[in-house]
């Protein structure tokens, strides 16, 4: 059989018609005959070009409010038959079966109904394709001699594969189509299963589906779809690639605007950052904030009231650790501030936008990386251990003023509160053991991953370059003892936030009142491991 195979005849039937119409047009172009259902028939012929109905290929109507249109032998047929297998030709021509030779099929929205708050049970089952999938996958394996085609993204450069060979597609070209293909469809099944696991009962169709969206699965699927290979991993003897969701969304989703290509460390980077930098927002309304992370651990974090103030006080915490560091922060760039942070060697920097004056301003340090992220909402956290999976909630919790219990004499000032509330939104993000000294929306000292809490307190005012006089300090555990909370205290700290909890708590306030410090309690921790 020759590799190449013509295109003459193809079927199309899509939900999303984003480049319908100039494919189709394009096809027309080549003497491909058109055949399709329902909407998508309707779109095309509005746009002026020629036809041809299901039902008339079948010589059965569209029937069932659409359920059945092209469940059918002569659909499925035509797409299956192998050109040349003298049985299967015979077979065809007894029938008046005429071969199809490409698909074009996107799939009903089922992520997208079975996500709408208070969808009815009978519209999630109704959207449920079923003659989709079939025929997806009748072509996809019959790929020898047809074309699947499931994503909107391949329509030019098929178009432009067959302008160069008299209206052909590639046997290698076909192969790639049909593991697309089938990649759907499995999606697809995922995503109905994934729903319906969490549907308890099936009620009446009118009902609301009632989807369990807070329960964990009875199987886990992931199906994230290559979105591009890496130089290497964490380490140039390791392999890696990034897999995105789909979304367009967080770091997965982000747009790179210039600079290198992207690394494995530098994508773990940049999530940690812009996930602080997130976190620093509801401080004020729309205050700027900045993050700047060393190996996933903030070496200084800050708000400000312009993006230019909030990284200097950022950098001012460890200027150090910040050389080659990466940057994240949540609001756009401007001219000033980006005029600023050019004279810092960074591998990245990640904001929701930069300005053209920013642009400019960075555009002489080609290899920096700048890249556009829009936040994406929590999801669970799924960790790869040794012979299976962990999956749990992201830690969104969150602690406000009024939830704060003061376990001292004194308490906190207004001041102190306002650093304290500050200093715990970013211990939640330093690995644990973790303890970090802050003042007046500024980090003056991070003291991570220390395997005992008084050494994260030493190690954070051994790291300041401010003077700790005067911060207040976090710790993302309860003190086991006082001596951590001494530590704290002698390093210049005045105010205490912790989540307290130990059996020791007696003997940790005691020391704290014996030390005039204030105290409050979150009754929330934060361990990241």
């Amino acid at each position: 059989m020759s590799a190449e195979k013509r295109i003459r005849r193809a079927l199309l039937s899509v939900t999303d018609k984003s480049g319908l119409v100039e494919f189709a047009r394009g096809l027309a172009g080549f003497g491909v005959e058109l055949i399709s259902t329902g909407g998508t028939a309707r779109t095309l012929r509005e746009a002026g070009l020629t036809v041809k109905d299901i039902s008339d290929l079948t010589g059965f109507p569209e029937m069932l409010d659409g359920r059945v249109k092209t469940l059918h032998p002569k659909v499925h047929g035509g797409l299956l038959y192998i050109r040349g297998n003298a049985e299967h030709e015979a077979a065809v021509a007894e029938h008046g079966i005429e071969p199809i030779d490409m698909v074009v099929v996107n799939l009903y929205a089922f992520e997208k109904t079975a996500n709408q708050p208070g969808v009815s049970f009978g519209h999630l089952i109704e959207n449920i394709d079923i003659g989709g999938p079939s025929m997806v996958r009748s072509a996809a394996k019959n790929f020898e001699d047809v074309a699947i085609v499931t994503r909107v993204e391949e329509y030019g450069a098929l178009l432009a594969e067959m302008q160069g060979a008299n209206g052909a597609l590639s046997r290698e070209t076909r192969w790639r189509l049909a593991k697309q293909a089938f990649a759907t469809t499995a999606a697809y099944d995922s995503a109905i299963a994934d729903t319906l696991e969490r549907v308890s009962e099936a009620p009446a169709a009118a009902s609301p589906a009632a989807i369990d969206r807070e329960s964990f699965p009875a199987t886990l699927r992931i199906n994230f779809p290559l979105a591009q290979p890496l130089r290497y991993g964490e380490n140039p003897h390791q392999r890696a690639a990034l897999y995105a969701d789909g979304s367009g969304l967080g770091v997965a989703g982000a747009k790179q605007l210039q600079g290198k290509e992207l690394s494995y460390n530098n994508l773990v980077d940049l999530d940690a950052c812009w996930e602080l930098a997130q976190e620093l927002k509801p401080t004020a309304s729309d205050e700027p904030a900045v993050a700047i992370i060393k190996h996933t651990n903030p070496c200084g974090a800050a708000t400000g009231a312009t993006v230019l103030e909030a990284y200097r006080k950022a950098l001012a915490c460890d200027p150090v650790s910040a050389f080659g560091g990466v940057i994240g922060i949540n609001q756009p760039v401007d001219g000033e501030a980006a005029e600023e942070i050019a004279k810092l060697f960074v591998e990245a920097i990640a904001a929701p936008a930069f300005t053209p004056e920013a642009r400019e301003r960075f555009a002489a340090k080609r290899n920096l990386r700048l890249v556009e992220i829009q936040a994406a909402p929590a999801r669970t956290v799924v960790k790869q251990v040794s012979g299976g999976m962990l999956m749990q909630d992201a830690d969104t919790a969150r602690v406000a003023e009024s939830e704060l219990k003061v376990v001292t004499w004194r308490p906190p000032t207004a001041a102190e509160l306002r650093s304290l509330i500050f200093a715990w939104r970013v211990c939640k993000h330093v690995k644990s053991n973790a303890i970090v000294y802050a003042r007046d929306g500024q980090t003056v000292g991070i003291g991570a991953g220390q395997m005992s809490r008084v050494d994260a307190a030493k190690f954070g005012a051994m790291k300041a370059v401010l003077p700790l006089q005067g911060t207040v300090a976090a710790s993302d555990a309860y003190f086991p003892f006082p001596d951590g909370l001494e530590a704290a205290v002698q390093a210049g700290a005045t105010a205490v936030i912790q989540p307290g909890g130990s059996v020791k708590d007696p003997e940790v306030i005691a020391a704290a009142d014996r030390l005039g410090v204030a105290m409050v309690f979150t009754g929330i921790r934060h361990f990241r491991h």
